[in-house]
């Protein structure tokens, strides 16, 4: 494992309205992420999970604390970091090959390089043959995977997840498991991927970062010392699934 340090979240809390009257979504998270890592977050619902991706994206402006990339502080959202939502957002005018372009083509990189970049990532999501299909004639995890391919078109430093397969059926999302294991492993992105599954957290993850209810702050983290491809049925998948279930459901109780 890489030991250079990407991402540092440095006591970062969020407040939502005035200070008299407001909420704390989020309080004093300290967490490091280091390059080529897979990291995943679970908590209880509420607890702050993707708000705190979406710092980390850009999209909600820190209340305290700050955020680097690379040593650089976060000012809003950057072609380093690529997002995939829970629901793809595939632009259902443009052909799978547009979408993928779409971001490289924003940054004007040139043609030649885009091109090359887009069959690239259709080889690596294995749809090349729909490369000019439209997103309505594509099943629900395929579109994740072009979604997928779109986030990493910018070659960016981190790839951001917020629940990418929760809205799948069970076998599709094992596939995608699977695949974005395989994907990951290919690229050496590192992710940071938010989850509610525990059994999702340990099987794609070097660590498990839990967190608390309301407001979110980590409550502890948990390697996952696993060689991969793992085994969800194995002694040591099960102890290390208990080590999160128990933290998490601590948390629930208090929900």
């Amino acid at each position: 494992m890489n030991t250079k340090t990407t991402l540092v979240a440095d006591n970062v809390s969020l407040r939502y309205g005035s200070k008299g009257s407001g909420v704390t979504a989020i309080e004093n998270i300290s967490l490091d992420v280091n390059e080529g890592e897979f990291v995943t977050i679970v908590g209880p619902s509420g607890c702050g999970k993707s708000s705190f991706l979406s710092m980390v994206a850009g999209f909600v402006p820190v209340s305290g604390g700050r955020i680097t990339l690379d040593g650089k502080p976060l000012s809003g959202p950057g072609s380093d970091r690529g997002v995939v939502f829970q629901e793809h957002a595939l632009f259902p005018w443009m052909s799978v090959r547009q979408n993928i372009a779409f971001g490289p083509r924003v940054n004007k990189v040139p043609a030649r390089e885009i091109e090359k970049r887009v069959d690239e990532l259709l080889e690596l999501i294995g749809l090349t043959r729909f490369r000019d299909s439209w997103p309505k004639e594509l099943s629900g995890g395929m579109k994740q995977r072009v979604a997928i391919a779109r986030a990493l078109a910018n070659r960016p430093k981190m790839l951001l997840m917020d629940e990418p397969f929760a809205a799948l059926d069970a076998q599709t999302r094992r596939f995608l498991q699977d695949e974005l294991l395989r994907i990951w492993q290919t690229t050496k992105t590192t992710i940071l991927f938010i989850t509610h599954g525990i059994d999702e957290s340990v099987l794609l993850a070097d660590r498990v970062v839990v967190m608390t209810a309301r407001p979110g702050r980590i409550k502890t983290i948990i390697p996952v010392p696993l060689p991969r491809p793992r085994d969800e049925n194995t002694p040591e998948f099960t102890r290390v699934r208990k080590q999160v279930s128990d933290a998490l459901l601590s948390e629930l109780k208090m929900v």
